[in-house]
């Protein structure tokens, strides 16, 4: 009987061939817990009480732990890793990254999925700018798509930075998918850590700045190898699997 060789899930692929990425950029690889509290998922980063985010409709609670939900974002290892350095005696700069699942109490539909895998990045210094945010991200997309790509910033609100980003790119070169060529596509959000962010993780925003991303990694697997349904890559067929 033939033998028949296993093949990389697309999200596998996309987090091996990130953290090559990162890796040649100089970013450490972080972790953080699925299950968290409340004070590193939202309070640490800026969220407000009343923020509509802890409303049952977004967050996994757990019942029988009170303070503890699943994570909504990787953005809970960025203050984790500040410490994490800061206990060790190492003072900025860092350039962190993070790659995992999170969660969110939503609908399931062709985009959206409860559960789903996130890249965080983070750098801080003293002399950190949105430059230097926008050179990341192109370097990140040029090597992941495989073509020249343009980068663009769109004002937002996220409450752990400020600015706060959309990010958009296009890609543009023969080995770009025809479907996503010359054509601008939102891919995550972004912006400068905020003061507060900084001030809760104990490190002083008069002296030190930061960057700060966060994107759906089964969105950069979508738009890699153009596939149509986010549902699935998590439906364990064999099929769909078979076919990377």
């Amino acid at each position: 009987m033939a033998q028949t060789c296993g093949h990389i899930h697309p999200i596998s692929s996309v987090i091996r061939e990130a953290n090559k990425i990162f890796f040649d950029m100089g970013f450490t690889f972080a972790d953080g817990p699925l299950l968290e509290n409340e004070w590193y998922n939202f309070d640490a980063l800026n969220f407000q009480k009343d923020h509509p985010a802890r409303d049952m409709q977004d967050t996994f609670f757990v019942k029988d732990e009170p303070g503890m939900v699943l994570r909504t974002h990787t953005s809970n290892v960025q203050v984790r890793y500040i410490e994490s350095q800061l206990k060790k005696g190492i003072n900025p700069p860092y350039r962190m990254v993070a790659m995992g699942k999170v969660f969110r109490n939503e609908a399931t539909d062709m985009t959206h999925e409860a559960e789903f895998y996130q890249v965080e990045g983070m750098v801080v210094g003293e002399d950190i700018s949105l430059t230097h945010l926008r050179s990341t991200l192109q370097h990140l997309f040029e090597q992941l798509f495989k073509g020249s790509v343009e980068v663009r910033f769109r004002p937002s609100f996220f409450p752990f930075v400020e600015p706060g980003l959309e990010v958009d790119m296009r890609l543009t070169g023969d080995n770009v998918p025809e479907k996503l060529r010359d054509r601008w596509i939102e891919v995550m959000g972004a912006g400068m850590v905020h003061p507060n962010v900084l001030k809760n993780a104990g490190i002083d925003p008069e002296k030190y700045r930061g960057f700060a991303f966060g994107g759906g990694i089964d969105r950069l697997a979508m738009l890699k190898w153009g596939i149509d349904d986010v549902r699935l890559m998590h439906s364990a067929d064999l099929r769909f699997i078979d076919q990377f």
